[in-house]
């Protein structure tokens, strides 16, 4: 029997939650997971970091990218962007409340004023998909910020 080496098996978990997630046809709800949360308990964290950021890339997809663009840029006037925007990299707890309990009225982002409607996923997704899609626009598109855990989503509270 071959043995596989860590990388080797951190890919085929990555792709396993991306084959498991394709078959999602087109909504995400509270009974998609990811592989943080079903993988074994010998998989390193790093791993597990990347298997749910390929949840959250699809999370993404299917949930956000048509607001905030496929590439994070938003739109202007309408849609703020998430690349390397300060709230999205700054504290976990102010992105986890924006994404799980929405937002309303007029913001301001690198420069540019935004007057619309976040809408709240609480209902939507559950705390992993959001840790997942969180963590995801954390280190996408020049951001470079912290994992977001499950525990930590569901210790925000309204």
């Amino acid at each position: 029997m071959r043995r596989l080496g860590i990388a080797t098996i951190g890919m085929l978990a990555i792709a396993l939650s991306v084959s498991a997630c394709a078959k999602n046809t087109g909504s995400t709800s509270t009974s998609t997971t990811t592989a943080t949360q079903s993988s074994p308990s010998s998989m390193s964290g790093s791993m597990k970091k990347m298997a749910g950021t390929a949840n959250g890339a699809q999370v993404f997809t299917s949930n956000c990218a048509s607001c905030h663009q496929a590439q994070g840029q938003g739109v202007a006037g309408s849609f703020p962007p998430l690349a390397k925007n300060p709230v999205v990299t700054g504290d976990a707890t102010k992105v986890i409340h924006i994404v799980k309990y929405g937002l309303n009225g007029k913001i301001s982002v690198k420069g540019q004023s935004f007057n619309g409607m976040m809408p709240a996923w609480k209902g939507t997704l559950s705390d992993g998909d959001i840790a997942s899609v969180i963590t995801y626009i954390r280190s996408s598109w020049g951001n470079s910020a912290s994992a977001v855990t499950t525990a930590a989503v569901t210790a925000v509270k309204k």
